[in-house]
């Protein structure tokens, strides 16, 4: 019995750090505009930009303004 409350706990887990990174993952309204105005200060300096937002990755804000930027281009 101890192994089925066990496994139901650990897949419990799993779903709320799936959440977490989600709403990590969702980038405030202050967060956007500063990005767009440090993308176009600075270009695809991703590292320079992170460590202007705390708590965030270069890695994440790349993947951001990637997706951001196909979203826009793929409504033209």
């Amino acid at each position: 019995m101890g192994g089925r409350d066990h496994s139901s706990h650990e897949s419990n887990r799993g779903a709320e750090g799936a959440k977490r990174e989600e709403s990590k993952a969702e980038f405030s309204e202050d967060e956007e505009e500063l990005i767009a105005r440090m993308f176009s200060l600075v270009g695809e300096r991703w590292s320079l930009i992170a460590g202007r937002i705390p708590g965030r990755t270069a890695e994440e804000i790349e993947k951001f303004w990637a997706s951001k930027h196909s979203a826009s281009n793929h409504q033209r």
